[in-house]
């Protein structure tokens, strides 16, 4: 059969049945589903969302309470966990609450049962659906309190933190006393509390590393500088000469035995920006007065050669060599002794500089301007004690060979001097004040007055001269012991250093000396070798002038004379003026015209007596 299509209106009909039914059966489903929503709501009312878990823990059906108390009884992390703080080979073990991370149970359960409650209806279904379907898993509501995690540290603090302390160095005794530096700790708390916290975070246990913060000592060890005290301290210190200087007065050498070496011994402590040491040395001002001390009696100042003119060969003969002048260099000597002795060395010679004199050992006549004898001079000393000539002997040999260079004025104190017993002078007659006493030098002015002689009548220029307080006769013999007025006024003493005789080489030629004495002859020649500049001298002389006789004797007691006993300590002499002039030509035409002056007073012969003698005039006491 076939079937008949249906009409509009048949079509229609069926068509509305159908959307009839579907509209009813929609509708059916969504009461249905309201239905099951409305009876989910009510059945969970108060109760938390199945498939809802904190921490792992599930808390679904639970109300708020049960779900605290759930919560707190199966998640005992902060109770069971285990967290290791850690120094080094150092461990300390903590549980996450001793550290003051501690759950809130009740609002965690809150926050379980807040899920699928706040926020618009729909997001509130997708999280029941979600819950219930898949399981929602919620972190646990915790609470740190840093301030127990703090105190934690701090205590940890105690235990870690170390005080820098450096190395240090000393003596005792001879004995070097060296301890080693320790590296300053210091547990940096506010770091390592970040790190903590991090930890406690992943609420898993775990190992924190504690920061500490190392801080070095500058010296941390000083065993390099006590062996150096060691080395210094371990034999005597020898101070020596230079190897190649003469030990002039046999000084040196000088040695420090390792007791004296450790008081002297300096242990400085040296810093810069960046890092400090010790430094062990000689002390500077123990060195330092030590040799401030000896310097002086280690100067040399520089010395001619010494020569004699052979008048037969012309050429000089040398008879002392030169000396190079010397001066302890304190500064480097000390810097040189600091430096050897932490070297190791024990045998250390000093420094010197070095100053060569003018004329050496090789000078020849040639060089020097030196060609013939200008002048001789001769004067007597009849009569002389044995003293009084040794110290003629002594004084005149001073003077040797000595040069005197262009240009320079001689000072004879300064050639001569000192005047003592240990340098070869006896004790003889000498004017000192108003009276004549014995002395050590007395006739050394037999020797002033010759070369004061020898200069004038070589018609060199005089500095300064100074004549005797009273004629003394030994300056106006002549050979055969006979006395020459004439020679009054040409006399010349000397008192080291006070009174001096001058005069000056004005020539361009250096000047040759040499003296003679012959005790035999009671002789002392001073001779002049240079070269003639074509000099001549013509002088003339009043003689002794306003003479004065002079005064009584005078007799004093002397206690230690025996009674009877009368000896005579000083002679008279008349007292009188001098006046000498001097014309010196040079080449026919006048160079330098002088005049010396001298005043003689008149002086009293004194005698001395022993106690009860009988003097032949009436006795004076006092001087």
């Amino acid at each position: 059969m076939r079937a008949e299509p249906l009409s509009f209106p048949q079509l229609d009909s069926r068509l509305h049945q159908a959307l009839v039914i579907l509209a009813t059966a929609a509708l059916a489903f969504i009461g249905l589903a309201l239905g099951a929503t409305l009876f989910f709501q009510l059945w969970f009312a108060g109760r938390i969302f199945p498939g809802v878990s904190v921490a792992g823990v599930p808390l679904g059906g639970l109300t708020p309470t049960a779900a605290a108390q759930r919560l707190a009884a199966e998640w005992t992390f902060p109770q069971s966990g285990r967290v290791l703080l850690q120094d080094k080979d150092k461990i300390w073990l903590f549980t996450p609450q001793e550290l003051g991370l501690f759950l809130d149970a009740q609002a965690s359960a809150q926050q379980a049962f807040r899920l699928g409650r706040s926020g618009p209806l729909l997001e509130r279904l997708g999280d029941q659906i979600q819950a219930l379907y898949s399981g929602k898993t919620l972190s646990p509501v915790l609470i740190f309190d840093q301030r127990i995690a703090q105190q934690q540290l701090l205590t940890l603090a105690k235990e870690i933190d170390r005080p820098v302390i450096e190395a240090s160095l000393g003596l005792q005794g001879t004995e070097v006393i060296v301890r080693s530096g320790e590296i300053g700790r210091t547990l940096d708390v506010e770091s390592s509390l970040i790190l903590l916290t991090t930890q406690l975070q992943t609420l898993k246990d775990g190992v924190v590393p504690l920061i500490v913060r190392e801080t070095p000592p500058l010296i941390l060890d000083a065993s390099a500088q006590a062996e150096v005290a060691r080395r210094i301290l371990s034999q005597p210190l020898t101070i020596t000469l230079p190897e190649d200087q003469p030990d002039y007065g046999q000084v040196g050498p000088w040695v420090f035995d390792p007791p004296t070496l450790a008081g002297m011994l300096a242990i400085e402590r040296v810093q810069d920006e960046h890092s400090a040491t010790y430094r062990v040395t000689l002390q500077r001002e123990a060195l330092l007065n030590f040799l401030s001390n000896l310097a002086p009696t280690l100067a040399k100042d520089p010395q001619n050669a010494r020569f004699i003119f052979n008048d037969d060969t012309r050429q000089l003969e040398l008879i002392q060599h030169a000396v190079i002048g010397r001066r302890l260099n304190i500064e480097a000597s000390l810097r040189t002794i600091q430096e050897k002795a932490t070297q190791g060395e024990h045998t250390i010679p000093l420094v010197f500089d070095y100053n060569p004199p003018p004329v050496t050992d090789e000078a020849t006549a040639e060089q020097l301007g030196i060609r013939e004898l200008i002048h001789a001079e001769t004067s007597y000393f009849y009569g002389s004690s044995r003293e009084r000539v040794q110290n003629i002997q002594a004084a005149a040999a001073r003077f040797h060979g000595l040069l005197v260079a262009p240009g320079e004025v001689f000072s004879m104190a300064q050639a001569l001097g000192d005047i003592t017993l240990d340098n070869g002078y006896a004790e003889a007659l000498i004017i000192v004040g108003n009276q004549t006493i014995k002395g050590v030098g007395g006739g050394v002015c037999q020797v002033s007055t010759t070369l004061f002689r020898a200069a004038f009548f070589a018609g060199f220029p005089i500095v300064e001269r100074h004549a005797h307080a009273y004629r003394v006769y030994y300056y106006e013999k002549v050979a055969g012991n006979r006395i020459n007025p004439r020679l009054a006024g040409l006399d010349a003493t000397v008192f080291v250093p006070l009174v001096d005789f001058k005069f000056k080489n004005d020539t361009p030629y250096w000047l040759l000396m040499e003296t003679y004495v012959n005790p035999a002859a009671s002789t002392l020649t001073w001779k002049f070798y240079s070269t003639s500049d074509g000099r001549r001298v013509e002088w003339d002389t009043t003689g002794p002038i306003n003479v004065v006789d002079p005064p009584p004797p005078l007799y004093r007691e002397n206690p230690d004379l025996a009674t009877g006993e009368i000896k005579q300590v000083d002679w008279e002499a008349q007292g009188a003026d001098v006046i000498v002039t001097r014309t010196v030509y040079r080449n026919g035409e006048v160079y330098l015209r002088d005049t010396f002056k001298t005043h003689y007073r008149p002086w009293q012969a004194v005698y001395e007596y022993g106690p009860g003698t009988e003097v032949p005039t009436p006795a004076s006491e006092g001087g």
